[in-house]
């Protein structure tokens, strides 16, 4: 799980180091400024150098301040209300925040490979039987939205994030093949995953270096547009079966909704801002999806206590470092999405578990408090570090900025 996804502008805001370069569809695909040259760009965007001493440390960029549910538009570095102490912090804080979120990947990866390795064993033990109880349906649901949120973060170029989830989506594929060889798969829906992984990593890479036909990029957006948007309802009805009917009427509805919406954005039939929330639904259906994920987990402790046991400490102890390793970055970006993703998981599934844990004596008080002590001194530090490298009094001002933009 990855969880879970704006960066806000102010003019002549300056900005921390350059540490990625431009993409070619960044801000309507305005070209970068030639060295040691101050010019002003005619589009709404204006981009100019301050200085030959600045020039290869700073870049001002105007644009407007979008609203917290505009996330689909990429970003490379943030570019938010710069009112902060030094820039050299500044650098610095942009630089840690990039290294943890790639360090995540390792805490996701882990929570992956003791599946894989238990899947190993009993497929050389001839055990196949085994892997039927592997939810390969629900694995779908976490694959569609990895690849999601790979879209997602490789057209806002932050590296870190791309393999994090691409590490997921490959995790769950070695899965699925191994689901496929026990037969636990049914085999034409193995070649379709195949396909649809294949064609969302390759295209996602070719987009990621500017060497892939906008038409195609905007086909491959609309696929997982429909996709999300036609699972999400479908997997939170299912969550309540059989407290209600087992139907497939909110995936059905949500599809052809979703449909008619993409329809309607292509033709131009929608206003520009209509456009730009067609845009952002795959982002934020991949994270709802993810988000659901801790509710339907409560749920099922609510309605199985004694099952409770059976969740492993590590995992949740994992899933809690691997989106709280997120928090910092998403929060310097400023992009509510990612926030409110990674936030979610590490509160509701990471410790929101480990707390069901606690309450039911399937581990120690002094994990527990440990695991508490810790989750909460790293958000605090988060804040904190923020609210210095940006030069405000209260942490207050940064998550306002953070959910309203500047």
């Amino acid at each position: 799980m990855a969880e879970s996804l704006v960066v806000s502008y102010r003019s002549r805001a300056p900005v921390g180091l350059q540490r990625r370069s431009l993409p070619q569809n960044y801000c309507h695909s305005l070209p970068l400024p030639k060295p040691l040259l101050s010019l002003t760009l005619k589009s709404p965007l204006s981009l100019k150098y301050n200085s030959v001493a600045t020039l290869l440390h700073r870049r001002v960029i105007s644009c407007p301040a979008p609203a917290a549910l505009d996330s689909d538009v990429p970003h490379t570095l943030h570019e938010g209300s710069v009112k902060h102490g030094s820039s050299k912090s500044f650098e610095q804080w942009d630089s840690l925040t990039a290294k943890f979120s790639g360090a995540a990947s390792i805490p996701f990866l882990l929570l992956q490979l003791p599946q894989i390795i238990l899947n190993a064993s009993n497929l050389l033990a001839g055990n196949k039987t085994a892997l039927l109880a592997v939810p390969w349906l629900g694995m779908c649901t976490g694959l569609l939205g990895n690849l999601s949120l790979l879209s997602y973060f490789t057209k806002k170029r932050e590296n870190e994030v791309i393999i994090v989830q691409t590490l997921g989506v490959l995790s769950q594929f070695v899965v699925f093949a191994q689901l496929a060889l026990a037969e636990a798969m049914p085999l034409p829906y193995f070649v379709a995953t195949s396909v649809v992984v294949a064609a969302g990593l390759v295209l996602n890479f070719m987009n990621y270096f500017d060497c892939l036909n906008a038409a195609i990029w905007r086909l491959w957006e609309d696929f997982i547009t429909v996709g999300g948007l036609s699972v999400l309802p479908q997997i939170m009805w299912s969550t309540f079966v059989p407290y209600i009917p087992n139907s497939i009427f909110p995936g059905a509805v949500a599809f052809v909704i979703a449909m008619v919406a993409v329809i309607m954005a292509r033709t131009g039939k929608l206003s520009e801002k209509g456009v730009k929330f067609v845009g952002a639904i795959s982002g934020w259906t991949a994270t709802l999806l993810f988000m659901w994920m801790p509710v339907a987990q409560m749920w099922t402790n609510f309605l199985n206590p004694d099952n409770i046991k059976g969740l492993s400490t590590f995992s949740m102890l994992l899933a809690m470092m691997g989106n709280g390793l997120m928090i910092p970055r998403a929060l310097f970006m400023r992009d509510f999405m990612w926030f409110l993703g990674s936030t979610w998981a590490t509160l509701f599934y990471g410790y929101g578990n480990i707390l069901c844990l606690y309450c039911f004596n399937a581990i120690s008080r002094e994990c527990f408090f440990a695991a508490t002590t810790g989750l909460f001194l790293w958000i605090g530090m988060a804040l904190w570090k923020d609210t210095v490298v940006y030069g405000y009094g209260s942490p207050f001002t940064s998550l306002k900025e953070l959910v309203f933009g500047s």
